[in-house]
Order: structure tokens, then sequence, then C-alpha cells
């Protein structure tokens, strides 16, 4: 199970920090990632991260997003940073390790 929280309005410039709580077991071995669908789009990656702590960011958000996870804590989180209207959209923990599992979301705003 994952539960996204941090999300809400934010005025352009500003900054929001996701997390992403997670249940059951080998947290630390699983591809965890941030992604993003905004009204009338696809859903897409925002960024991710291996169980070797390597990430990937999508190229609109990079230096201004950092993921990272807490795996004593089970966590994934966001640091989102200089956050501009194009990154309104509901946002979505993620979690790979031969099977899919989603959070259900948590809305992000951008709006001055």
């Amino acid at each position: 199970q994952l539960v996204e929280s941090g999300g809400g309005l934010v005025q352009p410039g500003g900054s929001l920090r996701l997390s992403c709580a997670a249940a059951g077991s080998y947290f630390m071995a699983y591809y965890m990632a941030w992604y993003r669908q905004a009204p009338g789009q696809e859903r897409e990656l925002v960024a991710g991260i291996s169980s070797s702590n390597i990430p990937n960011y999508l190229d609109s958000v990079k230096g201004r997003f950092t993921i990272s996870r807490d795996n004593s804590n089970q966590r994934l989180y966001l640091q989102m940073d200089s956050v501009n209207l194009e990154d309104t959209a509901v946002y979505y923990c993620f979690a790979f390790m031969g099977e899919s599992y989603w959070g259900q979301g948590t809305q992000v705003t951008v709006a001055s």
C-alpha cells in the first residue's frame, strides 16, 4: 500500500515536499518513482530512484525537483522547488519489483 501526502496549493516559484509512505516488506528492493497526470494529459514519469539510490528525472524538472528515499522508514520523497504552472497535476507514488503498485494520488496546484 502506498499513501501520498504533502500536496496542496503553491505559488509559482515556491516549494513543496511530497511524501509517500509504503506498507509491506522489502521496500529497499523496490524501484520507486513519482508520476503525475495533468487534466487531459497522459500520466508521465517525473522522477524515479532505484534500489541502489540512482535517480532519474523528467527533463523539465531536472535541477528543480529532487527524489529521495528513506529505506529505514519506508518513505519516498519528492522535493519540488521553483515550481511553475506546468507542474500542476495529480502526483502518484509508484513502486515496482516484479509487480506495479500505485498510490491514490495527491493534488498539486501551482497558482498565484
